[in-house]
């Protein structure tokens, strides 16, 4: 998970470390499928390495398809998580562990994951999770120090989520939303154009 180091788009650190509950966004000249423009919910982050969700890359392909008692409700969305565990299927949300048992808390008032039959069960009895829960198809991994070591070349900057929006984020408005919201220095990164050799 690298970009490919460029020099030009190089801006000060703004000093926030990775941590569980904080975002990554990805520098501009990222051309990684998964990672390109892309904005990642760090749901863990130790000396033993990182895990986190793309949150802004939604497929094709909704829950319902794959749980026959499900087909009948409202659409689900599913988002392109990370490259890692690809068949398997996670979500975050902010029902709690009230309501969703095991659930992990992230920070502010997101989860991570829990009992999904639970969950399952939650929106046959008619609830509505439209705003509330996101799902995604796989993973983003780091190794211990992985992360650390992107950040310091540049290819990711570490920021502060809007809580409100994670749940419906999506596309590269949401990358570039994010990027606004961390101030002035990051303008060249908003501007600097998809396919530089095009510009």
């Amino acid at each position: 998970m690298k970009s490919n180091g460029n020099v030009f788009n190089k801006v000060t650190h703004n000093n926030l470390l990775p941590s569980q509950g904080r975002i990554l966004i990805s520098e501009p000249s990222f051309q990684d499928a998964y990672f390109r423009r892309s904005v990642v919910l760090l749901v863990d982050h130790n000396s033993n390495g990182s895990m986190g969700f793309v949150l802004n890359k939604k497929t094709n392909l909704f829950v319902n398809i794959f749980f026959p008692e499900l087909e009948k409700c409202h659409p689900m969305p599913i988002y392109l998580g990370g490259p890692v565990s690809t068949n398997r299927l996670f979500f975050i949300h902010t029902l709690g562990d009230t309501i969703i048992p095991d659930a992990l808390p992230v920070g502010g008032k997101l989860f991570f994951d829990g009992d999904f039959n639970v969950l399952k069960q939650y929106i046959l009895n008619d609830h509505s999770i439209e705003g509330k829960v996101k799902f995604f198809l796989g993973y983003s991994g780091w190794t211990g120090g992985q992360l650390e070591r992107e950040i310091d070349e540049y290819s990711w900057v570490v920021g502060s989520p809007n809580c409100e929006s994670i749940l419906s984020a999506d596309g590269e408005s949401y990358w570039k939303t994010s990027l606004a919201r961390m101030g002035k220095h990051y303008r060249t990164w908003i501007n600097f154009p998809k396919d530089p050799l095009m510009n």
